[in-house]
C-alpha cells in the first residue's frame, strides 16, 4: 500500500517542528546572501575617499603618509564613481591622482665650454662637500650648511654649479621663491622632501648629491619692518633641525624606518646674512664664506668668457680697467648688449616687427628663416656697450623717480 503523504498542517508535531526549522534556516541563509550581495554592490560603488584600513584609518591618508614615491594613482575605475575627477592621469584610469612631481635634480648639459673656477672658491666648496661625506670618519663636528655670501652678481651660484659639474654631483637646487607658500608648513615640508630626494640620489644612483638654496636671505631675511610669517619660522626651524639631525628626516607625523637618510651637505647663497635669524647661521650649524673676487679672478673669468670671440687677455684687462668696481655679471651683460644691432637687423630681414610673430611661429616647414649672423666682437664695440650700461646705472641712482612720485604724499 502506497504511503500516504499528509500535508504539513496534518503532519506529526515533530515533523512540523523540523519543517519550520528548515524553513527558518533557508530564510536566514537567503537573508545573509542578500546582505552579502548588497554589501558587494555598495563596495563596488564606494569611493577611495571613504575606504578604511583594518585599523579604521583612511586608506588614502595612510598611503600618502607611508609612500616615498608619490607618482601613483589610487581610486576606482572611470565610470564607477567620482566621474568629475576621473580620467587618464599619468597613464592611469582612476578617480584620485596624487600631484605629479617633476624631476628636481639638476644636470648641467647646458654648461658647454671651458669656464674658469676661482681656486679659493673651489677649495671652500669642495672641502665642505667632502667633509660632510666623510663626517662619520672624522673626529670633529662638521657643519652641515655652507653659506656663500657677498656682493650682487659675483657669480656665486654659477661658480658653484661649475664645481658640481666638475665633481659629477647631481644636486637638488631650490630658490628663495619656494620658501613661502599660501599653505602653512608647505615650504618646510618641501625642504625636507628635497633633502630626502638628494639622499635617494646617493642611495639609488650611486652619485654624490647636495641641496642648494639660492638667495636664501631674500626668502628668510628681515628688512626694515617686513613681517616674519609662520612659513619663515618653519623654514628656519627645519634648516636648524636638519643641521642638528642630518641623518633622520621625516615628512610625516610619525617616524619610520625610511626616515633614516644619508647625510647630505647643504649650500646656501645670499648677499647679506646679517638679515637671517642668528641661531641658524651660528658656527656649529653653518660654515660661512665671503666671496669677493679679486682683480686676478675677474680677469681670468672674463677672459674665458671672451676667449671664443678672439679677445686677448690684454684687451680684457683694458676693458676691466676701464670699468672698475663692477660685478662679474656686468661683463656678461656688456657682451650681450653687443648683439642688439645684429638682432634688429635680423628682424628687418624677416620682414619687420609686423610679420615677426607669423614668420617665427607660424611658418611652414619648408620656409627657412634668415641666417642670424653674430656680431664681430671688438674692443671698441664692447667699450661702447659698457658706457651705455654705466649710463643706465647712473640714471637709476640719480633720478630716483620714486621720490618724485611720492613728494606730495603727506602734504
Amino acid at each position: 500500500m502506497a504511503k500516504l503523504l499528509l500535508p504539513l498542517w496534518v503532519a506529526t508535531p515533530k515533523a512540523k517542528v523540523d519543517a519550520f526549522a528548515l524553513c527558518g534556516q533557508l530564510s536566514i541563509r537567503c537573508s545573509d546572501e542578500e546582505k552579502e550581495k548588497k554589501k558587494k554592490r555598495r563596495l563596488s560603488k564606494q569611493s577611495s575617499w571613504e575606504a578604511k584600513d583594518v585599523e579604521g584609518r583612511d586608506y588614502l591618508y595612510r598611503l600618502g603618509k607611508e609612500a616615498d614615491n608619490m607618482n601613483i594613482a589610487v581610486g576606482q575605475r572611470a565610470g564607477i564613481i567620482d566621474p568629475l575627477f576621473a580620467g587618464d592621469f599619468l597613464g592611469k584610469d582612476s578617480d584620485v591622482v596624487f600631484d605629479y612631481r617633476q624631476k628636481v635634480t639638476r644636470s648641467f648639459q647646458y654648461l658647454q665650454g671651458d669656464y674658469y673656477i676661482a681656486p679659493l672658491f673651489m677649495d671652500k666648496v669642495v672641502c665642505h662637500i667632502v667633509k660632510n661625506y666623510l663626517a662619520h670618519l672624522l673626529n670633529t663636528k662638521v657643519p652641515l650648511i655652507l653659506g656663500i655670501w657677498g656682493g650682487k652678481g659675483q657669480g656665486k651660484s654659477f661658480q658653484t654649479e661649475l664645481i658640481f659639474q666638475a665633481m659629477g654631483i647631481e644636486p637638488v637646487i631650490m630658490s628663495a621663491g619656494e620658501l613661502e607658500s599660501e599653505r602653512a608648513g608647505e615650504p618646510g615640508r618641501l625642504i625636507r622632501e628635497r633633502y630626502r630626494t638628494a639622499s635617494q640620489v646617493v642611495q639609488n644612483q650611486g652619485k654624490m648629491s647636495c641641496l642648494m638654496i639660492n638667495d636664501i636671505d631674500a626668502g628668510l631675511g628681515r628688512f626694515g619692518n617686513t613681517q616674519m610669517t609662520v612659513n619663515n619660522q618653519i623654514v628656519v626651524g627645519t634648516l636648524m633641525n636638519l643641521s642638528d639631525n642630518p641623518t633622520r628626516v621625516s615628512i610625516g607625523q610619525n617616524w619610520r624606518e625610511s626616515d633614516v637618510t644619508n647625510r647630505i651637505p647643504i649650500i646656501v647663497t645670499g648677499n647679506d646674512f646679517s638679515t637671517i635669524y642668528a641661531p641658524l647661521i651660528r658656527d656649529g650649524r653653518m660654515d660661512k664664506f665671503y666671496w669677493q673676487p679679486n682683480h686676478e679672478d675677474i680677469l681670468n673669468i672674463v677672459h674665458r668668457m671672451y676667449e671664443k670671440d678672439g679677445i686677448s687677455r690684454a684687451e680684457v684687462e683694458s676693458i676691466v680697467n676701464t670699468f672698475p668696481n663692477q660685478a662679474l655679471d656686468f661683463y656678461g651683460a656688456l657682451r650681450s648688449r653687443t648683439y642688439d644691432r645684429s638682432i634688429l637687423k635680423w628682424i628687418d630681414d624677416i620682414g619687420g616687427i609686423e610679420n615677426f610673430g607669423n614668420k617665427l611661429l607660424k611658418r611652414r616647414k619648408d620656409q627657412n628663416l634668415p641666417v642670424f649672423i653674430p656680431p664681430e666682437q671688438t674692443v671698441d664695440a664692447l667699450l661702447e656697450s659698457g658706457y651705455s650700461l654705466i649710463k643706465e646705472q647712473q640714471l637709476i641712482m640719480e633720478t630716483k623717480l620714486s621720490k618724485e612720485y611720492m613728494k606730495n604724499i603727506g602734504d
